[in-house]
């Protein structure tokens, strides 16, 4: 669905050298810090800014053959864009279904309704959380193949966000579709994404499906005799801590049964962020 070989951006002080792949059937997340590289890497996707080099394939075509019909199969939310705010809702459902020849007006009433989205009211005076329901209401409305999601439940409380990742399951109970999506929540990743991406720095430093991830990856506490005989070779990263270290693992369980004097804790992603990151090989 979603195909990105080398992509380069470059910047003052930051580079972006990205390659991942959205497969049809899959829920895809990109997760990393704040100016690790999601929002260029998403833009660059949508053709928001200028690559300096690599290929870019959506729907098996380059970015740059892709035609109007394809555009409105692509389902967009970014976290610094969205409506003006001098708008309604009402005013909205012209310019919607002028866009967009699939837009299901009565399913997005009925959703707005739900989200208690009031259609008269000016965007401008909506909270955040507001905000950013319209703008993933807007883009599960048109029958769109392909989602990419910057940041989607930002803002939203715990009954919202957990409202709306419903809503994105039940997209994709359907064949054919696939889902980008970024997130810093990680509860949100590991309830939803098939596979999950990590950049940091511009560049991809991590990819495992998720399933694995949870099922297989650990943090070791050990202390520093512990850690001297600890054998490494299932060892990712660690980190000097204060009772010793902290040691990423894809091995879980090698070193619960080879080790069993040593703590090993199930890791979530937050936690491997912070491995991945600020951990030393």
């Amino acid at each position: 669905m979603l195909r990105l070989n080398r992509v380069r951006k470059e910047y003052k002080g930051f580079q972006l050298d990205c390659t991942l792949n959205v497969q049809e059937g899959c829920v895809t997340g990109l997760i990393g810090k704040n100016g690790a590289g999601k929002s260029t890497t998403f833009k660059a996707i949508l053709g928001l800014v200028r690559t300096d080099g690599g290929s870019i394939e959506i729907f098996g075509k380059p970015v740059h053959k892709i035609g109007n019909q394809d555009k409105e199969d692509i389902g967009v939310v970014m976290s610094d864009a969205g409506f003006s705010g001098y708008l309604t809702i009402q005013d909205l459902l012209p310019m919607l279904k002028n866009l967009y020849r699939n837009f299901r007006e009565e399913e997005f009433r009925r959703k707005c309704e739900k989200f208690r989205l009031p259609m008269n009211k000016k965007i401008k005076e909506f909270s955040t959380g507001m905000k950013r329901k319209l703008q993933v209401l807007a883009a599960l409305t048109h029958e769109a193949r392909l989602l990419i999601l910057d940041e989607p439940t930002a803002g939203l409380d715990v009954i919202a966000r957990d409202e709306l990742l419903d809503m994105l399951r039940a997209y994709m109970e359907q064949e054919g579709r696939a889902i980008l999506v970024s997130s810093h929540i990680s509860s949100d990743l590991e309830g939803l994404c098939d596979d999950i991406y990590m950049i940091d720095d511009g560049k991809i430093v991590f990819y495992e499906e998720t399933d694995v991830l949870l099922d297989s990856y650990g943090i070791l506490k050990v202390t520093p005799e512990q850690f001297g005989r600890l054998e490494r070779e299932h060892i990712l990263r660690h980190k000097k801590e204060e009772f010793g270290y902290s040691c990423l693992t894809a091995q879980r369980q090698f070193y619960q049964e080879n080790y069993p004097d040593i703590a090993v804790e199930k890791g979530d992603i937050d936690e491997l962020i912070m491995m991945m990151i600020r951990g030393e090989r």
